[in-house]
């Protein structure tokens, strides 16, 4: 009864793809309460299908921060973040807020900017950023939904690795459970309780990231010739 309670999504056998081409077949996995996951796999392994499916199950309990950041360029920092909880507001506030910004989401959005290096950036449009900040940008606006569950597709692909850590940890400061897909094996490994990996279609790695080292997550890659390691699956039946 506990194990039950505790999980949030539970995916028995389910064939996960983008209509008629299945991407992830018969996946079978499951998401618990106060787990951080690390989602690693190559491109086109299906990272991204995997988190979809997630936030369909996991509705609007999920923040959600996508790998092209789904940013408006024309609108200034502040408004790019606010947007992340236009539901919460009327249409003519919303409206209004686009003239003159709300005293008290302007408030938040600060906090939010100074905590991820951000501050002094709020009016600039997002057009003239960095990689980098729109990806902090992305990632606060994630964070400005205030919901339990973070699920991101290469959040901190763009900044080095000491940022990386900052922004996980900003994260995990604001979110108990979490989905993340990187291709940092070592963040991985340091930093996520759990390590889901993704190749050829098949999930081939789901255990404790204190379970694992890089070897296991290095299989998970074509080597320099561009053949896979022969990987045995992990934490699976």
């Amino acid at each position: 009864m506990g194990e039950s309670r505790d999980t949030l999504v539970s995916l028995n056998g389910i064939d996960l793809g983008h209509g008629e081409r299945v991407v992830l077949p018969g996946l079978h996995l499951g998401l618990r309460r106060g787990e951080r996951v690390a989602l690693l796999g190559p491109s086109g392994a299906g990272k991204s299908t995997l988190l979809g499916a997630l936030r369909r199950q996991l509705g609007d309990s999920a923040a959600w921060c996508p790998q092209q950041h789904g940013l408006v360029p024309q609108l200034a920092v502040h408004h790019n973040i606010y947007m992340g909880r236009l539901a919460e507001h009327s249409a003519l506030a919303n409206l209004w807020n686009l003239v003159r910004p709300l005293a008290g989401p302007w408030r938040e959005v600060a906090e939010l900017c100074d905590a991820l290096g951000l501050d002094g950036l709020m009016r600039r449009p997002v057009a003239q950023l960095s990689g980098g900040q729109r990806q902090r940008v992305a990632i606060a606006r994630a964070l400005y939904q205030q919901r339990a569950l973070f699920l991101g597709d290469e959040p901190v692909a763009s900044v080095d690795p000491h940022q990386a850590l900052r922004l996980l940890a900003l994260i995990d400061q604001r979110h108990a459970t979490s989905v993340i897909a990187l291709h940092q094996r070592e963040l991985a490994l340091s930093h996520f309780d759990r390590v889901w990996g993704l190749r050829d279609g098949r999930l081939v790695i789901d255990a404790p990231a204190r379970e694992l080292g890089l070897a296991d997550l290095d299989d998970l890659y074509p080597d320099a010739d561009g053949q896979t390691g022969a990987a045995t699956s992990r934490g699976r039946p």
